[in-house]
């Protein structure tokens, strides 16, 4: 397995690492993740399809692109991967031909023959995908021992329009994968946001999919309000400071949810994925130090995996840490690099959501506001 990656920028490619002097007409799979106008332009697909002609190509709008150690915005960041023992199977459905994103979901995995299948990397769009019920129909449709990984497309803080596309122009609505089948391939992940709960655990009474209503009978927004004292006037911005930690089930971890928006005039929450009626939550809080802590243990959680680092870590964090994080983005990336060394090439973006399982192997879930992290390897 050889890894280069290299960053585009207004029609040419600016930077690149190749140490183990990969043939780019070689590269069997290409991942790409960049700006909503740059992802979306004709012209940015014909010239990286010409420098990496024989590969699968996979592309995915972004709220800020991971090159190496740097967050940079209005560029695309690539990975070039080929294998030697590993092969590699792509797919990808539209949510406009299904009624619901579970029924996407299901679709998307159902295309993939499952027999030595090891992992599927799922990019999605960010928008009219419901990520929730997503990851539900994947899960639904998969079997035990395959693991599911990925994010949603983001489009910097505008949550307009987002773009996916494989083996051509990125557009709206589509949900693509790559699907990794061998023996010899070694994989890890790991995913943690850092956040701190405070307050008591309520229960959410009255909720529809992503709209949230009630919290113990009362209404939600304004004892959201009430929790974040002087923020609540800097509403909607601020509710990326106070996400919201829930409970699916009692016997499992708690996971993050993002406020995407609010209501005033419904007196509704809208987050990005679903909140399901009797499900417990937490109202949580930033903790700077521990956002990079976080990113520092999901690599750490990722070598425990496996004992050899890996060739390539892709990151894919939410836009709601790059907003927070401000001037410190980049410390998050730079925890990661020192636990993972410089034979590790690190990719990834800022997303509207992560998929990554809550525990090793297990079945994927939505995430909000975390550092996940997929490795790859192969063993000689």
């Amino acid at each position: 397995m050889k890894v280069a990656t290299t960053l585009y920028k207004e029609n040419s490619f600016i930077e690149e690492k190749n140490e183990e002097e990969l043939n780019f007409d070689q590269a069997q799979l290409v991942l790409g993740f960049g700006s909503r106008d740059l992802i979306s332009n004709p012209n940015s697909f014909e010239t990286i399809k010409k420098k990496f002609p024989n590969s699968e190509l996979l592309l995915c709008s972004s709220s800020g692109e991971i090159y190496n150690t740097e967050v940079i915005d209005n560029t695309i960041s690539i990975s070039a991967i080929s294998f030697s023992k590993t092969t590699i199977k792509t797919s990808e459905v539209d949510i406009n031909d299904f009624s619901t994103s579970f029924e996407a979901g299901m679709s998307l995995i159902n295309t993939f023959p499952q027999d030595d299948l090891k992992l599927v990397f799922v990019l999605s769009d960010g928008g009219k995908v419901n990520g929730s019920e997503l990851v539900k129909g994947m899960n639904h449709a998969k079997k035990e021992s395959v693991l599911i990984t990925g994010g949603l497309a983001g489009d910097g803080a505008k949550f307009e329009k987002t773009y996916v596309g494989l083996n051509k122009v990125p557009e709206i609505g589509k949900i693509i994968a790559v699907g990794f089948y061998g023996d010899q391939l070694e994989i890890s992940h790991g995913s943690l946001g850092g956040w701190e709960s405070f307050g008591m655990e309520r229960t959410v009474t009255k909720a529809t999919e992503n709209l949230l209503f009630e919290i113990d009978g009362k209404n939600a927004l304004d004892l959201y309000k009430t929790y974040l004292g002087k923020y609540a006037d800097e509403l909607p911005g601020s509710a990326l400071l106070f996400p919201l930690s829930i409970k699916l089930d009692e016997s499992e971890n708690p996971i993050v949810r993002t406020i995407l928006s609010i209501d005033e005039k419904n007196q509704s929450m809208t987050f990005a994925g679903d909140i399901p009626i009797g499900s417990k939550v937490r109202f949580m809080k930033a903790n700077f130090d521990r956002l990079i802590d976080a990113a520092s243990d999901a690599a750490s959680t990722c070598l425990k995996m496996n004992k050899a680092n890996p060739k390539l870590a892709i990151m894919i964090s939410c836009v709601g840490r790059k907003l927070i994080l401000g001037s410190r983005i980049e410390e998050e990336i730079e925890a990661v690099s020192e636990i993972f060394g410089e034979q590790t090439l690190l990719t990834g973006f800022y997303s509207y959501g992560e998929i990554s399982p809550l525990k090793p192997m297990a079945n994927c879930e939505l995430h909000n506001q975390t550092m996940t992290i997929t490795c790859l390897n192969e063993r000689d």
